[in-house]
């Protein structure tokens, strides 16, 4: 496969996504109520989505090669739920690609041990059979998401540490200065924003985990390519080609494209065939029906239980 130079070069695109997703919500709250709701809150949603796709750009050192100035484009809480210190410090962790998908290593895993799930109960075990699900993941994974942020704040206090509570202690006042903004300087009822535009925007953002990674005995067999149309490929800035991000974590969204065809053999047979048609399909054939068990084998199944049959991908 064909490896990537660093570049230090001037990330145009990725400025240029910026101020789009800025002046596009500007223009999109400041007119709320002077276009149908219905066209406004769908525009919103999808645009939060994509907010949040920017936000993993700056996690991994773009547009700039300074932190500093990453994070402080990454700290406006215009999807409101999620703690943007605390989606880097998880994501990164993440990239330990070792230990992909293993309960309790992986902050990103969709699997839990035989072990944990004997000690839930029936409805804990459902809400996270869910999550397995496309339905289950948009409807009800975000309010999974924040009462596990919320639980792991409880947890940290509890234990005398401050990193969790000073996260919160910037992010809630600028949500806060957000909702007040938008209550006085715009027509969109503040309880519609947070819960009928923010949630749902969660919901589509995790769309794109829903099967990013399986088990697998073999690492690299983990991670998925899911070859996507171009409005999934533009919504989620090219991460549905999730086997090359793992490889080349640094590079731009933009070269993603570039770097997979350039090799596709090469990474579908890197990642042991774990190739899906697009999104689509996995709505079509998991809106109801679990992707695969949450609930691992001791020691990780081999990759051949979980692999979709290869499906031409559509132009």
């Amino acid at each position: 496969m064909n490896r990537p130079t660093p570049s230090s070069e001037f990330e145009w695109p990725t400025w240029l996504l910026w101020g789009v997703i800025l002046l596009s919500w500007v223009a999109l709250v400041g007119t709320y109520g002077s276009i149908p709701t219905w066209l406004s809150t769908g525009l919103l949603i999808v645009l939060l989505a994509w907010y949040m796709s920017f936000q993993h750009e700056l996690t991994h050192g773009h547009p700039t090669r300074n932190e500093t100035i990453n994070r402080l484009i990454g700290l406006p809480p215009l999807a409101v739920w999620y703690p943007f210190d605390t989606y880097k410090k998880d994501h990164l962790k993440h990239h330990d690609d070792a230990h992909l998908t293993e309960p309790g290593v992986d902050t990103e895993s969709n699997y839990i041990t035989p072990e944990q799930a004997a000690t839930m109960g029936p409805v804990a075990l459902w809400l996270y059979k869910s999550q397995r699900t496309v339905l289950g993941r948009f409807i009800i994974g975000p309010a999974i998401v924040n009462v596990s942020l919320w639980t792991r704040l409880v947890r940290s206090l509890a234990k005398g540490e401050t990193t969790e509570l000073k996260v919160w202690s910037l992010h809630l006042p600028l949500v806060a200065l957000l909702l007040w903004l938008l209550d006085q300087y715009t027509r969109i009822p503040v309880w519609h924003y947070c819960f009928g535009i923010a949630y749902p925007a969660l919901g589509l953002a995790m769309l794109r985990s829903l099967y990013e990674h399986r088990p697998g005995v073999l690492p690299a067999h983990r991670t998925v390519i899911n070859e996507a149309a171009l409005p999934w490929r533009l919504l989620y800035l090219n991460n549905n080609f999730h086997v090359v991000h793992h490889a080349y974590p640094g590079v731009q969204w933009y070269k993603i494209p570039a770097l997979y065809r350039a090799d596709r053999a090469a990474y579908q047979e890197r990642n042991g065939g774990f190739v899906l048609p697009g999104y689509l399909y996995l709505i079509r054939n998991f809106a109801f029906k679990p992707v695969d068990n949450p609930v691992l084998a001791a020691p990780a199944t081999a990759p051949k239980r979980t692999a979709p049959k290869r499906v031409p991908a559509k132009p």
